[in-house]
C-alpha cells in the first residue's frame, strides 16, 4: 500500500478548517436569528390585539387591512400597488455575488380593523414582510416569469385622485431598456451572470400587525420625514442632520408653519387645481375654482389630522414593527425561523467539536 505523502494533507486540513469556521459563523448567525424571532413571537403571542376604535396613548398591538392615503407605490420588480416595498437584484459571476439594485420604500398608510382606522407614520420602522417575488435568471437565458419591471415613477397618486390615474395610464412610454430609478438614470447593464430577483411588499389591502406606541399626532417632532421611509440612508436622527436643522432654525432659515414656507401651495388641494378655501392671488391671475363640499371633505380628511388624533409611530422607548399577516401567521413565521435557529446551534456546535479535534490533530 502505498504511502501518503504528507504534504498533501496540508491543503485538505485547511479547507477542511475552513469548512467548520464558516459552519460556525453560519450557525451562530442563524441561531441569533432565531432567538430574535423567538422573542418577536412572544410579544405578539402575548399581547392581544387592540380594537382601534377604543386604543388608548402607549403601547398597542392592532391588526387590519392596510389602507393607502395621499400615494401610494409602485413596486420595482412586479409593479404592485404598495404602501412598502424592499427589492433586490443581485448578479454571481466568477462565484461573486454583487447588488446591481437594491431599494426599499414605504408611505404611510391607515389600518382598518373594521372597528376604525389609524394612520401609521412608518420612518424609522422595522419591516417583517417576507419575500413574494423570489426568482433567478432561467437557464435558457432571458428574464424570469412573473418579472414585472416598473417603467415609471415609484410614487402613484392615491386612491382618490381618479384624473392623476387616467393620466398615468394614458401615459404613453417609450420601449427599450427598463430604468429602476425614474429619473435617475440607472437602467441594468448587459447580464455578466446568472441574476437573482426578490422582492418583498405590503400591497393595498393586504392584512397587517402593527406592535408600537400610539401617541398624539402633535407629539411627532417632525410628521412629513415620520411619513416617508425612502430607504435613502439619511438618517433624520443624524446629529449633523439635527445641528444643520438646529442652526437653520436658529438663523430663521425655516419658517414657523406651512403656510409660512409655501404660501398658496400649503392650502389642501391647491395643487390639483381645485383648493378648499380661496387661495391669495395677483389681481391679474385667472381664479382657480374651490371644491364642493364634498370634495372639501375627502381632501380635509386625507391631508389634515386633528392635534389630538391618535397615531402610530417609531419612538426612541418603544420602536415600530409592521409585519404582513395577522397575528397568528406573523407568530407562525417567527416559530420557523426559531426552529431554523436551533439547527444552526447544531451546526455551530458541530462545527466548533471538529475543529477542535483537527487542531488536536484528531483528524
Amino acid at each position: 500500500m502505498d504511502a501518503v505523502d504528507p504534504a498533501m494533507t496540508i491543503p485538505n486540513e485547511a479547507a477542511f478548517a475552513g469548512f467548520a469556521g464558516a459552519g460556525i459563523v453560519a450557525g451562530l448567525v442563524l441561531l441569533v436569528r432565531g432567538m430574535l424571532a423567538f422573542q418577536s413571537a412572544g410579544r405578539i403571542s402575548g399581547t392581544s390585539a387592540s380594537r382601534i376604535a377604543s386604543i388608548a396613548v402607549g403601547e398597542v398591538l392592532v391588526t387590519g387591512a392596510a389602507e393607502p392615503i395621499e400615494l401610494t407605490l409602485v413596486s420595482p420588480l412586479q409593479s404592485g400597488p404598495s404602501v412598502y416595498y424592499r427589492a433586490r437584484i443581485t448578479e454571481s459571476r466568477d462565484g461573486d455575488g454583487a447588488d446591481l439594485f437594491r431599494e426599499e420604500r414605504a408611505v404611510g398608510f391607515r389600518v382598518n380593523d373594521g372597528s376604525g382606522a389609524v394612520r401609521v407614520f412608518p420612518g424609522g420602522s422595522e419591516f417583517d414582510v417576507p419575500d413574494r417575488f423570489d426568482e433567478s435568471t432561467p437557464a435558457w437565458g432571458g428574464e424570469p416569469v412573473g418579472l414585472l419591471p416598473r417603467m415609471g415613477p415609484a410614487f402613484a397618486p392615491g386612491p382618490a385622485d381618479r384624473e392623476a390615474r387616467i393620466a398615468a395610464l394614458l401615459t404613453v412610454r417609450e420601449p427599450g431598456a427598463w430604468s429602476l430609478r425614474d429619473g435617475a438614470g440607472l437602467a441594468l447593464p448587459i447580464s455578466r451572470g446568472d441574476r437573482h430577483y426578490r422582492e418583498a411588499r405590503i400591497e393595498v389591502g393586504d392584512i397587517v400587525t402593527v406592535t408600537g406606541r400610539a401617541l398624539p399626532f402633535r407629539d411627532l417632532a417632525d410628521p412629513g420625514a415620520a411619513n416617508l421611509l425612502d430607504g435613502s440612508g439619511v438618517d433624520g436622527a443624524d446629529p449633523e442632520v439635527a445641528l444643520d436643522l438646529a442652526e437653520a432654525r436658529a438663523a430663521g432659515l425655516l419658517a414657523a408653519t406651512p403656510e409660512e414656507a409655501w404660501g398658496n401651495a400649503a392650502i389642501p388641494g391647491f395643487g390639483i387645481g381645485r383648493p378648499v378655501r380661496a387661495p391669495e392671488l395677483d389681481p391679474a391671475a385667472n381664479p382657480l375654482p374651490t371644491a364642493d363640499p364634498d370634495l372639501a371633505a375627502r381632501v380635509a380628511a386625507t391631508f389634515e389630522i386633528a392635534p389630538d388624533a391618535l397615531v402610530l409611530a417609531t419612538s426612541d422607548e418603544v420602536p415600530l414593527r409592521i409585519a404582513l399577516g395577522a397575528p397568528s401567521a406573523v407568530a407562525a413565521r417567527h416559530d420557523w425561523q426559531f426552529v431554523l435557529g436551533l439547527l444552526g446551534a447544531v451546526l455551530a456546535i458541530g462545527s466548533a467539536m471538529s475543529l477542535a479535534l483537527l487542531l488536536d490533530g484528531g483528524l
